[in-house]
């Protein structure tokens, strides 16, 4: 497994590298528009529907993505905004009164557009900006991750959230949060994106502070819904990885978030 895993996370990397520096820039938003697609597949599992259901999503939510690059762009931000309040208004309650989306097929269609549809919109708009930045953001979430996964188990002690994810502890989270200020405060010292990002640095803590929150909760709403339509993984093309959903959990809340705040920045 771990061999499989390790194959796995290199041949990802070696095709993120090759389309974001070594094609031309349309290779990026067909790739953007696939990861959307894929996960709109994956998100249909989720709600338990069959196949041919699951394939109509993913188009239909190829469809979206089109339409809001040649025809609305302007609505970007909207989205934005409203993944953004979802993330940090909804999810909260939804993790206190643990709502499903098995039977709700409009609004679990719904939700997973406003889950898939910022993610893709963010990576379009952060690349667009550059592709370092872009990269930036998302390996703060990575470093969320690893810095999370070695501070619970060296401290964790107090469960963060032991119904939906049994090994993630408060003290992880405070690791989390140590390891991206750490993170930024290196990105500001040594690299070029500095001058992207104009703000000062106590703002900057409380937004990095913040994206750590809702990298987290990106993390945990994944694994709720799968706990609740109890499966592992949401599915299995990413051999020891498991799907695409897996590996952007965290992403779908953190993208979004982090291309809204640089909108604002740079307006």
């Amino acid at each position: 497994m771990l061999k499989t895993r390790v194959i796995t996370a290199l041949l990802l990397v070696a095709g993120l590298a090759l389309i974001l520096f070594a094609l031309p820039p349309i290779a990026a938003l067909v790739a953007f528009a696939a990861i959307a697609a894929l996960a709109a597949w994956e998100w249909g599992g989720l709600m338990k529907q069959d196949q041919p259901a699951r394939v109509m999503y993913a188009f239909v939510l190829l469809l979206f993505c089109w339409q809001l690059t040649v025809a609305a762009p302007e609505l970007i931000p909207l989205l934005l905004g409203l993944s953004a309040a979802f993330w940090i208004l909804v999810v909260p309650l939804w993790f206190r009164y643990k709502w499903t989306l098995t039977g709700n097929d409009f609004f679990a269609y719904s939700l997973g557009a406003l889950v898939i549809l910022p993610t893709w919109a963010a990576m379009v708009a952060l690349h667009a900006v550059s592709t370092w930045l872009m990269l930036a953001v998302m390996a703060l979430v990575w470093v969320a991750d690893i810095s999370a996964y070695f501070a619970g188990r060296a401290f964790g002690r107090h469960k963060l959230a032991p119904t939906i994810s049994p090994g993630k502890t408060w003290e992880g989270v405070a690791g989390a949060v140590i390891g991206v200020l750490i993170y930024g405060g290196i990105v500001l010292s040594f690299s070029p994106l500095t001058g992207k990002i104009p703000l000062g640095l106590p703002l900057l803590g409380l937004l990095l502070i913040l994206l750590t929150a809702v990298s987290v909760m990106g993390d945990l709403f994944e694994s709720l819904l799968k706990r609740q339509t109890g499966i592992k993984d949401s599915s299995n093309l990413l051999p020891g990885h498991g799907g695409v959903l897996d590996r952007i959990d965290a992403l779908t809340s953190t993208l979004p978030l982090a291309a809204l705040i640089l909108y604002f920045v740079r307006k």
